[in-house]
């Protein structure tokens, strides 16, 4: 049993004991910390649409089985903290930041564990700008938590329940209306896909998107019943099912995101991987074209990013990985468009944070212009391979003196540790650090060829273990 608080959010697996877990009793504590920490903040209730000005909470959900007594737990305990609810029900997690912003609301939260697989569930917390709490905004909150220092609502200051069916329209429609969409390109280019919602609210939303853009589609694993019909996390080894699918050659394009739908992966029309760090980086390459200016990804993401910014006139920025972490870069450096390697895109027109749809969109867009094929475009792009291994964490682990020791063994190489260690070598890298969403060390690296990105992978691998 697993419980991590981290800048990710609260995460952990359902059932077990009272500190261990993510179970009812540390659900109503951190909800209520959270409450509490947006009142000291300002919380004010300003939203016209509710008389009583209390402050107004944004909660939505993905798909999974635990999600039901999670969203009834959350929003039982901010109405109790004196908050009205505005539930928007299965939504995805840049669904329910938008609908914070466009709502006026006072912070939401996402109830997702995103990628993890299904015994897992989260709760990832939002500012009033629909956006994740930083590093010290989510210490308060856990230090408000550890006190368990709350005062909840007497009878006539309880909050109000408010359904809200209409969130994925808004977020379809902002997209739609980005500049640099063309609905009409895309209709006319007549796509067929194949698409892979991994039975989550992708199943719901993605649809609404396709069809506003005219575009052929068929779905699997669709129906968002929360039984994930293989591991959730969008990596190939994953993903047999579409890319066989793929190979009948009917299709254009084939999409596959994660349970709430913030990461995005294509596959070719040939059934390969366009390759998950590539979601970005093709992007990024299309918003470039039309909008030069500066780029931000997190440390453990492809060089092919920079090239492209730089092949642009454009200069790239490097970010601790966390979504927060990379849209505060972003803000510094003024960038036009960032993201995360995992396949997440972030496009600061629509809204700040990692958003598949608008991915989809911009992607769709930039394939109705150029014209050829998925697997053509692709060959256009710089080309890295990455290798991503993980060593699972025991108790005994002391991540900080690992990473101290890796550290000085490179010391005579370019070091980087914002975020645990990242080396960088004349024409390669490696990336070892601690996990914000799960109790492991995440060792990327990444060469010119994946037998190289493997070798240097293992190396660091080794290295520890004979530590």
């Amino acid at each position: 049993m697993t419980l991590i608080k981290s800048i990710s959010g609260i995460r952990g697996t359902i059932g077990g004991k009272k500190g261990d877990t993510l179970n009812p009793l540390d659900i109503v504590k951190f909800t209520s910390a959270y409450a509490t920490f947006i009142r000291e903040n300002g919380g004010t209730g300003q939203h016209a649409e509710f008389n009583d000005h209390r402050p107004t909470i944004v909660v939505g959900r993905d798909a999974r089985i635990s999600g039901v007594m999670v969203d009834s737990v959350v929003s039982g305990a901010l109405m109790g903290m004196g908050y009205d609810v505005v539930n928007i029900g299965l939504a995805s997690t840049p669904t329910t930041e938008m609908a914070v912003r466009l709502l006026g609301a006072d912070g939401g939260i996402i109830i997702t564990a995103s990628h993890n697989p299904r015994q897992w569930n989260a709760l990832k917390l939002l500012n009033a700008e629909g956006e994740f709490l930083n590093a010290k905004e989510g210490a308060r909150v856990l230090a408000i938590a550890e006190a368990e220092d709350f005062e909840y609502a007497e009878l006539e200051q309880l909050g109000h329940y408010i359904n809200c069916d209409e969130a994925d329209d808004w977020h379809v429609d902002e997209v739609l209306g980005l500049d640099l969409v063309d609905v009409e390109a895309v209709k006319n280019a007549h796509f067929k896909v194949c698409v892979d919602t991994i039975n989550s609210v992708g199943g719901i939303i993605l649809p609404k998107l396709l069809e506003q853009l005219g575009v052929e589609y068929k779905v699997l694993n669709g129906e968002p019943n929360g039984d994930f019909a293989h591991n959730p996390e969008p990596l190939e080894k994953n993903l047999t099912g579409i890319m066989d699918e793929m190979k009948s050659g009917q299709y254009d394009l084939g999409i596959v995101v994660d349970p709430d739908v913030d990461r995005l992966a294509f596959i070719c029309e040939n059934g390969k991987m366009f390759g998950e760090e590539y979601t970005l980086v093709s992007v990024a390459d299309y918003v470039l074209s039309h909008t030069p200016g500066n780029t931000v990804s997190n440390l453990s993401s492809t060089r092919a990013l920079r090239d492209v910014t730089e092949r642009h006139g454009g200069t790239y920025a490097a970010a601790a990985v966390g979504e927060v972490n990379v849209t505060t870069k972003m803000k510094e450096v003024g960038a036009v468009i960032g993201g995360e390697g995992n396949g997440g895109v972030i496009y600061p027109e629509c809204h700040y944070g990692r958003d598949a749809l608008v991915g989809i969109a911009l992607f769709l867009t930039a394939m109705a212009k150029r014209g050829g094929k998925v697997s053509e475009f692709r060959a256009t792009l710089p080309d890295y391979f990455i290798a991503k291994n993980r060593i699972d964490l025991t108790p005994e682990t002391d991540v900080d003196a690992l990473l101290v020791k890796v550290k000085e063994m490179y010391k005579d190489e370019r070091v980087n540790d914002i975020d645990g260690v990242k080396i960088d070598f004349a024409d390669r890298w490696v990336h070892l650090r601690k996990s914000n969403t799960e109790p492991i060390i995440r060792i990327y690296s990444e060469a010119p060829t994946m037998a190289e990105a493997d070798e240097l992978g293992q190396k660091i691998m080794q290295v520890i273990a004979e530590m």
